[in-house]
């Protein structure tokens, strides 16, 4: 007889499964990526120099998914958060005795800082997110696909901490 028999028939299972949900939302648990934001960021402006950058859009999308409003205007906003810095990269770790790159660090660096009705609530402020991956020559466009996978790992990373601050203020 399997667990999901004896869990999920009749009344006492029922009962188990509700008593589960409610210890579990007792003690203050919420699922990843459910940041919520204050009232005074219903509606925000991204003050930003580039808004097609990676960052810019997934920070976009994550500020809308928990119901802030991101506005074009500085006028109807009550929040600024002003990107200071916001590039990525990769450097060269390591190189073979033939002077051919074996190691890479990829790398995105955003500095931004956060004003709620023209106060300044949070300084500048920065997050750099590294990670380094092995290079070969002979499997170029499986290492060209890594390196943007990384990257967009990252910039997800880079993104979750950032709401995750702003879910604070």
């Amino acid at each position: 007889m399997s667990w999901f028999k004896v869990l999920g028939t009749g009344y006492p299972g029922k009962v188990l499964v509700l008593v589960v949900a409610a210890l579990i939302t007792a003690c203050g648990f919420r699922l990843r990526g459910t940041e919520g934001f204050s009232d005074s960021m219903a509606t925000t402006y991204i003050d930003a120099e580039d808004r097609y950058t990676r960052f810019y859009r997934e920070l976009v999308s994550t500020l809308s998914g928990g119901g802030v409003e991101v506005v074009d205007s500085v006028v109807d906003a009550s929040a600024i958060i002003r990107i200071s810095k916001d590039s990525s990269g990769q450097d060269v770790l390591t190189v073979s005795a033939r002077n051919v790159p074996t190691e890479y660090n990829v790398f995105y660096v955003v500095e931004y800082s956060v004003w709620i009705d023209g106060q300044e609530v949070l300084p500048e402020h920065s997050v750099a997110l590294s990670q380094d991956y092995t290079y070969d020559t002979t499997l170029v466009l499986g290492k060209n696909r890594e390196s943007e996978a990384i990257l967009e790992s990252i910039v997800g990373d880079v993104v979750r901490q950032v709401s995750q601050e702003l879910s604070r203020l």
